[in-house]
């Protein structure tokens, strides 16, 4: 019985031994596991830095070299690079101490000396309301013009409403559009194009006596900034769309880079139906136009005259800024965008 006794101790004890030898193997390697994941993660951390750096320096020189081309005269260089190693030290992507957004009009768009009012859209084939079912509502889409900074995204998503914003190219005065238009799934870039008159213009705007090496090059920087715009829409443009020259050219040089050319029709001699048809592509325009006054009930108005196309034509094209009175009138105005679908651009070109 004692042998017996002594056996069963031996035993338990050479189990308990290998119990907890299996524990503390377990736990070594339970540990050398977590360090290597975390060294992994670390690494990657690393690594993702590293190319974000290297990005954010890639983009730093090549909006050093548009606006360089683009102006000059007026040592935009120094200031964009001392703009942009502001914000790189910041913990935010943007602080309104640094960066204050200017409030313009948007009648800056167009000629209002001139016209007094928007130049009206396209004539478009009226479809016959049979066509349309309960089940196929007519499309609308959209367009926010001049969206330049995190402010401007943040105010349009908190709509939580399909706007498909249209960005302007990077400037000293908003060098982040770029980077906030990468985030985006479907956006537009707001092409900066000559007017007749217009005092605020941005530095990289084309004119009707650049090249055609010279507008191609820049929408290849263009295209650079931003890879994923398929669709530009003139920023401005009263006298570059209006010669058929300038216009072409650009037509041609964008679709070389697969990216269409939407009319936000700044003028009533735009040349640009006309190049449309010599090319054999399909003329696209903004229907209407929404702000020209800075008044929610007229903002309202002119959704209203937006909607009525839509369900005239099958489809709309609107065109508005990220302005308090625009944003609140689409809010207001949400229960009546139900009787049409409210779609991204891309659904309705």
């Amino acid at each position: 019985m004692k042998k017996n006794k002594a056996k069963k101790n031996r035993s338990s004890k050479t189990w308990a031994l290998y119990v907890l030898a299996t524990s503390l193997f377990i736990l070594i390697i339970g540990v050398i596991g977590i360090f290597s994941y975390k060294k992994g993660y670390s690494d990657a951390e690393v690594s993702i830095a590293q190319k974000q750096k290297k990005e954010e320096a890639k983009q730093t020189a090549l909006l050093a070299k548009i606006t360089n081309i683009a102006a000059p005269q007026n040592d935009l260089v120094g200031r964009l690079h001392n703009v942009l190693s502001k914000e790189r030290s910041k913990k935010k992507e943007e602080s309104p101490k640094v960066v204050q957004k200017k409030e313009v009009d948007a009648k800056h768009e167009f000629d209002t000396n001139t016209l007094g009012r928007p130049p009206k859209g396209p004539k478009r084939i009226v479809k016959k309301p049979a066509v349309y079912s309960n089940f196929k509502k007519p499309k609308l889409a959209i367009i926010i013009d001049d969206v330049s900074f995190l402010r401007d995204v943040q105010s349009i998503k908190a709509l939580h409403m399909p706007l498909t914003m249209s960005f302007l190219p990077p400037s000293p005065a908003h060098p982040n559009s770029a980077k906030l238009a990468s985030k985006e799934k479907i956006y537009m870039v707001h092409l900066p194009l000559e007017a007749m008159k217009f005092s605020a213009e941005e530095p990289i705007t084309l004119h009707v006596n650049d090249t055609k090496e010279m507008i191609v090059k820049r929408v290849k920087q263009v295209k650079e900034l931003f890879p994923r715009a398929y669709y530009v829409n003139n920023h401005t443009g009263s006298r570059f769309t209006s010669d058929k020259r300038a216009i072409k050219d650009l037509i041609i040089a964008l679709k070389k880079e697969n990216i269409g050319f939407l009319d936000s029709r700044t003028t009533a001699q735009t040349k640009v139906p006309e190049v449309m048809k010599s090319l054999g592509q399909e003329y696209i325009a903004r229907d209407v136009f929404l702000d020209h006054e800075a008044d929610v009930d007229y903002i309202q108005n002119q959704i209203k005259i937006a909607i009525a196309k839509a369900k005239e034509h099958g489809s709309a094209i609107a065109i508005g800024h990220p302005r308090k009175e625009t944003l609140q009138a689409l809010k207001n105005s949400k229960r009546l965008l139900k009787s049409v679908e409210l779609v991204y651009v891309n659904k309705v070109i």
